[in-house]
């Protein structure tokens, strides 16, 4: 049974089939791999901590921007990290209205814990493609991301 066996029929031909089915799987893997590890989070989570610990502090509306998730929704993941302990609001010195997220210290241990899981999982989707391809997929992917970063102009 070869690779194609595992795709639902005419997905070898869409490709943005196979991109949703490959973004799928890697967020499986890794919640799998987070859970087998005893890390309660799931992939959302994981990736607002990552962008925390690699970028903060950061707005709510700079972190949801940045995930691709509308205000309401990166409210509810915040809140959820917020009482878990591994992030806080705090009064941003900028805009006394606003307020900027960080990470707290059980948030930058937990960081260091899934990182891990994050390599372990994008090594194993990887494994198949030589140095070339892989760049070669890192430059295709930032030029389809890059298309799409602005809203297309009417005809």
């Amino acid at each position: 049974m070869g690779p194609a066996c595992h795709l639902p029929p005419g997905a070898e031909e869409n490709l943005g089939l196979l991109l949703g089915l490959a973004r799928a799987r890697i967020v499986s893997t890794l919640e799998s791999e987070l859970a087998a590890n005893g890390l309660a989070i799931n992939h959302t989570q994981y990736v607002a901590l990552k962008r925390l610990a690699q970028c903060s502090p950061l707005s709510p509306s700079e972190l949801a921007e940045a995930l691709g998730h509308d205000a309401g929704a990166m409210t509810r993941v915040l809140d959820g990290l917020a009482e878990t302990g591994y992030v806080r609001r705090e009064p941003n010195p900028d805009d006394r209205r606003g307020v900027r997220v960080v990470p707290t210290e059980a948030g930058a241990a937990l960081w260091s814990r899934m990182r891990g899981c994050g390599e372990r999982t994008m090594t194993r989707a990887l494994a198949g493609l030589d140095e070339d391809e892989r760049e070669a997929l890192r430059a295709m992917l930032k030029r389809i991301i890059e298309a799409l970063a602005t809203p297309d102009t009417p005809n």
